[in-house]
C-alpha cells in the first residue's frame, strides 16, 4: 500500500489514511438517508435508490482512490438530486427514467470531455461570481426544500407561510417541532466540530420522534402519518431491479427530443460547477494545489467522477459527484487514495443496513438539507458586491434569487448566464465575456423560445 498510494511521499501512514476515510464516511453518510427521501418524490422506489446510491458511491470513490490517488469521496450530489426530483420530474413533469437517461448521457459526455481539456476550458469561461452564485443558489434551494419536507413551510395566502404548530399537533405539528429541534441540534454539533454531526443529528431527531410516539405525543394514522419505528429485516437486494437499466426505458415520442436535450445540458451545466468547484475547494484546503492554482491529477479525478455519474444512472440514482465533506477526511490527515478506498468500502457495507436508512422519516432528514444549504450559502462572502463589480454581482444576485423563488436550479443558471452577457455587453465590458459565455447565453435564450 505504501508503494501504490505513495504514503511516505505524502507524509502519511496506513492508520491515518483509514481513520480519515472513516471520518469522511461519517460526515457524508447522511446522503444514504436523504437521497432516497428526495428521489422518492420523483416516484422512485426508496430501497432501490438507496442500493443504487451505495453502489454508485462505492464505484466513484474507489475510482477516485485508485485512479487519481486523491482522498476525495463521491456520492449522489445534493442539489443535483433535488434538481432531478423537484424540477425535472416535478415542475417540468418528465418521468424519472428520462431524467436518469439525461444523467447517463451527461456522464458519457463528461468521460469524453475528461480525456481532453474541454471540461477545464468550459469551467474557466464562467466568471467566478457566477460559480459562487450557483453554489449559493443551490444552497437556498435545498434549504427551502428542507423547510417544506419538515412541514415548517406550507402554502397560504402569501404563497408560503409558517405552519400552525397547534393544528394537528399529534402529527404535523409535532413533526415540524422535532424538525426545528433537529436543525438547531445539528448546527450545535457542527459548530462544536463533532465528527458526523449531520448524521448524528438525523439519527437523534429520529430517536426523539420514536420517544414521542412511545409517549403518545405523536400518533400515526397509517394513512399519511406512519409509525416511526423501523422494521428490522434483511435488505431486499432485488429492489435494485426496479431502477437498474431503467434509464434506457424512455419513450421519446411523448418526451420530445429538444426538451430532452435541454434537460441533459442542464444536468451537464450544474454538475460541471459542482464537481470542479468542490475538487479545487477541497484541494486548496489540503494544500494540494500547485503554484498556479491547479490540481495535479485533476484529469483522472474528473474521469472518476464521470464514470460514477454514468454508472450511477444505470443503477438508478441522480448525478454522482465529489462531496465537499471530503474536507473532513483531509482535515483528519487523509492525503492519498487510501482514504477514498476506505470510504468506498464503508459505502458498500452500508447496503446491509438499507431497511434502517429507508425508515428514517422526512422530518429527521429535512434538517440535513437546511444545514447543507447553509454550508453552500457561505460562498456568498466570496462575491464582490461593491459598485465597481456591479456588472458581475447583479447577475450573481439574479441567479441566487431565481433558484428558490422559481423552484428550479436550471432557471437560476439560465438567468445568471443571460444577464451576465447582456449587462456586461451593454455596459461596455464586452472584453470580460468569454466567447463560450455567448454560446451558453444563446442556448439558454433558445430554451425559453422553444419550450
Amino acid at each position: 500500500m505504501d508503494r501504490f498510494f505513495k504514503l511516505k511521499e505524502h507524509g502519511t501512514d496506513v492508520r491515518t489514511e483509514i481513520m480519515a476515510g472513516v471520518t469522511t464516511f461519517m460526515t457524508m453518510a447522511y446522503i444514504l438517508a436523504v437521497n432516497p427521501s428526495v428521489l422518492s418524490a420523483a416516484g422512485m422506489d426508496s430501497t432501490a435508490v438507496l442500493l443504487a446510491t451505495c453502489l454508485a458511491s462505492f464505484i466513484g470513490t474507489m475510482c477516485m482512490g485508485l485512479m487519481a490517488n486523491l482522498p476525495f469521496a463521491l456520492s449522489a450530489g445534493m442539489g443535483l438530486n433535488a434538481f432531478m426530483a423537484y424540477t425535472v420530474c416535478g415542475s417540468m413533469g418528465y418521468p424519472w427514467q428520462a431524467a436518469l437517461l439525461a444523467v447517463f448521457l451527461e456522464g458519457v459526455i463528461f468521460i469524453i470531455l475528461s480525456v481532453t481539456k474541454v471540461r477545464e476550458a468550459i469551467f474557466d469561461s464562467i466568471p467566478l461570481s457566477l460559480k459562487k452564485a450557483v453554489s449559493v443558489g443551490i444552497g437556498l434551494f435545498i434549504a427551502f426544500i428542507g423547510l417544506q419536507n419538515a412541514k415548517l413551510v406550507v402554502g397560504g395566502a402569501t404563497l408560503v407561510e409558517l405552519v400552525d404548530f397547534t393544528e394537528d399537533f399529534s402529527t404535523r405539528g409535532i413533526c415540524a417541532l422535532l424538525a426545528v429541534i433537529g436543525t438547531l441540534g445539528m448546527f450545535i454539533l457542527y459548530i462544536k466540530k463533532v465528527p458526523g454531526s449531520i448524521l448524528l443529528g438525523i439519527l437523534g431527531t429520529w430517536v426523539l420522534g420514536m420517544i414521542c410516539q412511545a409517549a403518545g405525543i405523536y400518533k400515526p394514522d397509517n394513512e399519511n402519518w406512519f409509525s416511526l419505528f423501523p422494521s428490522f429485516r434483511m435488505t431486499d437486494f432485488s429492489a435494485l431491479g426496479k431502477t437498474f437499466g431503467e434509464c434506457f426505458n424512455v419513450d421519446f415520442d411523448s418526451l420530445g427530443l429538444f426538451n430532452f436535450i435541454v434537460i441533459m445540458f442542464s444536468f451537464l451545466f450544474v454538475d460541471l460547477f459542482d464537481t470542479l468547484g468542490t475538487l479545487i475547494g477541497v484541494a486548496s484546503k489540503a494544500d494540494m494545489l500547485d503554484e498556479e492554482g491547479r490540481l495535479p491529477g485533476i484529469r483522472p479525478a474528473l474521469m472518476a467522477d464521470a464514470i460514477a455519474t454514468t454508472g450511477g444512472a444505470v443503477l438508478g440514482t441522480s448525478t454522482t459527484t465529489t462531496f465537499v465533506e471530503s474536507a473532513a477526511g483531509v482535515g483528519a490527515g487523509g492525503r492519498t487514495g487510501l482514504t477514498a478506498v476506505t470510504t468506498a468500502l464503508l459505502f458498500l457495507a452500508s447496503m446491509l443496513f438499507a431497511p434502517i436508512f429507508i425508515a428514517i422519516p422526512s422530518f429527521a432528514t429535512a434538517p440535513a438539507l437546511i444545514v447543507v444549504g447553509f454550508l453552500m450559502f457561505s460562498s456568498i462572502t466570496e462575491i464582490k458586491f461593491d459598485a465597481e463589480n456591479y456588472a458581475s454581482a447583479i447577475p450573481a444576485y439574479l441567479c441566487i434569487l431565481a433558484m428558490p423563488l422559481f423552484y428550479s436550479i436550471s432557471e437560476g443558471i439560465s438567468i445568471g448566464v443571460i444577464s451576465y452577457v447582456v449587462i456586461n455587453l451593454f455596459c461596455g465590458k464586452a472584453k470580460k465575456i468569454n466567447p463560450i459565455m455567448y454560446v451558453l447565453a444563446v442556448l439558454f435564450v433558445l430554451k425559453y423560445i422553444f419550450l
